[in-house]
């Protein structure tokens, strides 16, 4: 069975009706959430039905939003496989976001919470870290070694 003829099929034998698109989506979360609830919850089976009830959800809200699902894996596979190129090399004393070759900014470590707030930073910029130097042990002890460096 493919993808489609799946969505049609679960989309007839659905157990609601979706007004919405926003509903749709809404729907899937519930299930999602449940899912996880499961798990933290030590209930592996429990989830795994929660997670099989979300993925009839994904089509049904697939259907309502008019995507075709196998288009949609083969965007998302696509997707997955550009990466931004962007990494942040953290070295004991500084940080450098590189693309490529090329060094496209920086900037000094004076602090633990310097070193912290680089790691959030390569979080929010959606950057590989690499740590150099010293950096390559734990971030608690990089936070220990750039205090040292300090006095």
């Amino acid at each position: 069975m493919n993808l489609q003829e799946a969505t049609e099929l679960i989309w007839k034998n659905r157990k609601y009706t979706a007004n919405s698109e926003t509903e749709a989506v809404s729907h899937l979360n519930e299930e999602v959430a449940e899912s996880l609830k499961a798990l933290l919850k030590g209930d592996r089976e429990k989830a795994q039905e929660e997670l099989e009830d979300a993925m009839s959800c994904l089509f049904i809200a697939m259907k309502v939003l008019d995507i075709n699902p196998e288009d949609a894996i083969k965007r998302q596979v696509s997707r997955m496989k550009k990466t931004s190129g962007r990494v942040m090399h953290i070295f004991s004393d500084r940080v450098e976001i590189r693309v490529g070759n090329d060094i496209k900014g920086g900037w000094s470590i004076w602090s633990a919470e310097d070193l912290k707030e680089a790691q959030k930073t390569a979080k929010e910029f959606d950057c590989k870290i690499v740590w150099e130097e010293a950096t390559q042990l734990s971030l608690t002890e990089a936070i220990e070694n750039v205090e040292k460096n300090q006095n």
